[in-house]
């Protein structure tokens, strides 16, 4: 039964509760945006207001050459001041990249059925989730995207549990980047003054999962928003965009050449890139020195567009706090000690509200 846009409740039990997604609604054909989409002012993106982030990609490759100190001072300067940056030459191929993009369209072209089997209360697998928005139930404006989310536990598990459409394609993505996710910690852990053996790495990326994110066209981007304002939770998220772009990160002090404080700066594609971002976990173990980034998504009337995260998070039991490195040089410790999945289960427990995740660590203003 088509949904009934001007009553709410029948528009989020087609959306939501039965599994449709904001593409079931859109492919309903859409003139305007229905009211639970429509995000009060101060949440819209002002595409003409933002800058864009202009500075060149790093190039990872140049890490293990003669430029290896100018790459390791352009990864810890852009982790100190934006949390975010674009990386090439990262050793992931990009014919993978330009078919993970071709999987994710496929996999969102599906009938709506063959998606909806995923969703958290009937999903098969506990490591797969197909869902729509962040925390539906505790939004005050829905976002305009459709998800799926994979757990990594191990290849076998992912092989046979992931859906059959995307687990292949995503698993070799995963795979190819965890030796440029290892590399990238090496180099913020040993700016901190801490040497990372195989132990400590799995302990702050012990947790994976990929998402292929959805953003249907939109008959009025300016009324909504893709995803809402937002730090993640764990350690690096590593991002595959599109080429429709779409992605805004907020400046939290000014910094020469890219933004003053409170700006937000788009960060466009750029081909066979991928966006790197900090995520909460390292802000808290870096004891602030390093930012995690908040940022938001854009949504488009063009075309649909797709966007592909890893997300590396430190195991469930894995206690963190300040290093003690750090907080002896600093002289206090801003954050507590927490065990992650209390961590987790607050993040998604809450509607996105910017940084507001860092409160439930934070013990003096950073």
């Amino acid at each position: 039964m088509a949904p009934t846009l001007d009553d709410g409740n029948s528009l989020f039990n087609f959306v939501v509760r039965d599994g449709n997604g904001v593409k079931g609604m859109v492919d309903r054909g859409l003139s305007k945006v229905p009211e639970p989409y429509i995000q009060p002012p101060k949440e819209r993106i002002d595409k003409q207001s933002a800058t864009r982030h202009e500075q060149e990609p790093i190039d990872l490759s140049r890490l293990e050459g003669p430029d290896h100190d100018e790459v390791v001072k352009q990864i810890v300067t852009a982790a100190e001041t934006l949390g975010f940056f674009q990386l090439v030459n990262h050793g992931v191929p990009v014919d993978l990249l330009e078919s993970l993009k071709d999987t994710a369209h496929n996999f969102f072209g599906l009938p709506s059925e063959k998606k909806a089997v995923y969703r958290k209360e009937v999903s098969p697998s506990p490591l797969v989730k197909y869902g729509t928005s962040f925390v539906p139930e505790k939004e005050k404006a829905l976002e305009w995207k459709d998800y799926i989310s994979m757990v990594y536990t191990n290849d076998a598990e992912a092989l046979e549990q992931w859906p059959k459409e995307c687990r292949e394609v995503a698993l070799e993505y995963l795979k190819t980047s965890m030796n440029m996710v290892r590399k990238l910690l090496e180099v913020l852990m040993e700016n901190l003054g801490v040497k990372l053996d195989d132990s400590n790495i799995d302990g702050l990326v012990g947790m994976k999962m990929v998402n292929m994110n959805f953003y249907p066209t939109c008959p009025d981007p300016d009324l909504t928003v893709g995803v809402g304002r937002h730090s993640d939770m764990g350690t690096l998220t590593i991002l595959l965009q599109d080429g429709i772009g779409g992605l805004y990160v907020k400046v939290s002090e000014e910094i020469e050449n890219i933004g003053k404080k409170g700006e937000w700066v788009e960060i466009p594609p750029v081909p066979g890139a991928l966006v790197i971002n900090i995520g909460d976990t390292l802000q808290i173990l870096s004891n602030g020195r390093y930012k995690s980034a908040e940022h938001r998504v854009r949504t488009t009337s063009t075309k649909s567009r797709v966007s592909i995260p890893i997300f590396t998070t430190p195991k469930l039991t894995e206690k963190i706090a300040p290093l003690p490195q750090v907080v002896e040089k600093d002289g206090i410790a801003h954050y507590r000690e927490f065990i992650f999945a209390d961590y987790m289960k607050n993040f998604f427990g809450n509607a996105h509200d910017g940084k507001k995740s860092l409160d439930f660590a934070q013990i003096n203003s950073v």
